[in-house]
């Protein structure tokens, strides 16, 4: 039964607020959900150019333009910012947008919570850049923070202690938010097993959230109380463990690798049956292994830990769990692949960045099993080679499925098609010169380069001098993305009701745009599966 057909009943008629106060007060999800969306690109972009004057540095041997002090603050910055001000809200953003019409909610649980997970934000965000003018500048101990380094660091160093707890209550109540919406907001009808992957994904990650933010808030509050408060924690002088420190950070940072990587997987699970027109491979399977990867997140921490002196005892577990994990990742993989084989496919522009984001992810993850064995990452530790390998998994894994989503959701987001031929640009243009920028890392890792120093000797010219210029390009890339969008908004063509022929989740079932309130009273669906709606009873609705 088509939702489209109604036009009443809340779908279109409830108040809609206008000017400011709509953004300032909002309460709707997609209101909500899209000022996510645009915070998390102005900071991709703002933490874009700090990884640019990094490179702009490293063009050649020698210090060119910034002082290693001035060099390390952005090393840092940059990682923050990625990590809490780009991806993570860029996700949230996606979940605020499509979960309650994935599931037929009205709206998500907690609407007020949810303006107040946004706002908190860009205050955040400001302290951490405002730190960069304070006495000492911004934190200069890479995005890790590792003690003792961040306990002698000037007022910068607090003011990035105070944004995180920030950025951890922010992402604490958007990850209850899901929770909550997902377990008591689903139509009638939707099973959890019945559930879209995206929602699978979400719900894990939700959990991961709410599991491992305040460990990292344990850990900056320890640093926080070695720096003022007299206490001994990370201080080897007055009986405190540096180590101590990157068990409990690594115990927060491994799940925060997976917080990132797991919507992605929800997102190409969405998009890869679309354009393949098949419904998903192993959609059992697919849940099992999302709640695998969650559940060996926590268990895998000290891999980052192999050159601390740890017991060969515990080098062996740590590496062996650290295998263990690839395996439900090589179900999704396998999955993906399977779904496309021998589907009617076509390549519009969200189904390349998808199958970008499998063969990308996959070196990406490859290269990790291999930091996996203990004696290897003893070699490769600190090297350029991790720089490589966590970019594979980050920007080709994260940053390619949002790219995908976007493009993916955007017509039922706002009503008009983006450019074909300016996305399928970006995607090509992205492809190359990413691939440009940081394969040639791997051997700079390999000969021995070490991370986060401004300066190196001249056999690492030539690959610096490549990535330099690579990353520029890629870079300049994500301007066509933006003039995309802008323009799309604006003059794009109109949008059909189904604008990909093997859509069928719920979402696409009303109209396009997305009213302003959905699904009030909710759809009662009599079958569905797999996220895919076979069948709905009239509710006044549909």
């Amino acid at each position: 039964m088509d939702l489209a057909s109604n036009t009443a009943h809340g779908m279109v008629s409830a108040h809609k607020p206008q000017g400011l106060a709509r953004w300032l007060f909002a309460t709707n999800h997609k209101d909500i959900g899209s000022m996510y969306l645009w915070f998390a690109f102005c900071m991709f972009l703002v933490g874009g150019v700090l990884a640019l004057c990094i490179r702009a540095e490293l063009f050649s041997p020698g210090l060119q333009f910034f002082q290693p002090e001035l060099f390390n603050q952005l090393t840092t910055l940059h990682g923050l910012i990625m990590v809490f001000g780009a991806i993570m809200p860029a996700f949230t953003g996606l979940a605020n947008w499509m979960l309650p019409l994935m599931i037929g909610a009205p709206d998500m649980a907690f609407a007020r919570m949810n303006n107040w997970s946004f706002w908190l934000l860009p205050p955040a965000m400001t302290l951490l850049l405002l730190s960069f003018i304070v006495p000492g500048g911004a934190a200069a101990a890479g995005w890790t923070l590792y003690a003792p380094l961040s306990v002698q660091l000037g007022m910068g160093m607090d003011l990035t202690i105070f944004a995180i707890h920030i950025l951890g209550i922010s992402s604490i109540m958007g990850a209850i938010n899901i929770v909550v919406t997902i377990i008591n907001l689903r139509a009638p009808g939707m099973r959890m097993m019945n559930m879209p992957m995206f929602a699978w994904a979400s719900l894990i990650t939700a959990y991961l959230i709410i599991a491992v933010m305040p460990v990292l808030a344990g850990a900056v509050t320890m640093v926080l109380a070695d720096r003022h408060f007299g206490s001994h924690f990370f201080n080897a002088a007055g009986g405190g463990d540096p180590v101590l420190y990157q068990h409990v950070f690594w115990f927060f940072g491994h799940p925060e690798v997976y917080i990132m990587a797991l919507p992605a997987f929800g997102i190409v699970s969405q998009v890869i049956p679309t354009f393949a027109r098949k419904p998903l491979f192993g959609y059992s399977s697919m849940v099992y292994a999302t709640s695998s990867i969650g559940v060996l997140s926590f268990m895998v921490w000290a891999h980052h830990m192999f050159v601390t002196g740890m017991p060969a005892t515990a080098q062996l577990f740590f590496m062996y769990a650290t295998m263990l994990i690839a395996v439900p990742t090589g179900v999704k993989v396998f999955n993906w692949i399977a779904t496309m084989w021998q589907g009617s496919m076509s390549f519009e522009t969200p189904m390349l960045f998808a199958i970008g984001f499998i063969l990308l992810f996959t070196i990406g993850g490859l290269s990790g099993v291999t930091l996996s064995v203990a004696a290897v990452d003893v070699q490769l530790h600190g090297s350029y080679y991790v720089v490589a390998h966590f970019h594979y998994v980050l920007v080709a894994g994260a940053l390619f499925s949002l790219f995908s989503a976007v493009y993916y959701w955007f017509p039922k987001m706002t009503g008009r098609m983006y450019v074909e031929r300016l996305g399928q640009l970006h995607f090509w243009w992205s492809l190359l010169w990413f691939n440009v920028t940081f394969f040639p890392m791997h051997f700079l890792g390999l000969a021995g380069m070490p991370r986060r120093i401004p300066d190196y000797a001249l056999q690492f010219t030539d690959f610096n001098r490549i990535a330099s210029i690579g990353a520029f390009m890629f870079g300049l890339g994500q301007l066509i993305f933006l003039v995309n969008i802008l323009y799309s908004l604006r003059h794009g063509k109109t949008a059909p009701q189904q604008p990909w022929e093997g859509a069928n989740t719920l979402e696409w079932q009303i109209p396009t745009p997305a009213p302003y309130h959905s699904f009030n009273p909710p759809p009662q669906l009599e079958t569905a599966e797999n996220g895919v709606v076979l069948s709905m009873r009239d509710s006044g609705q549909a």
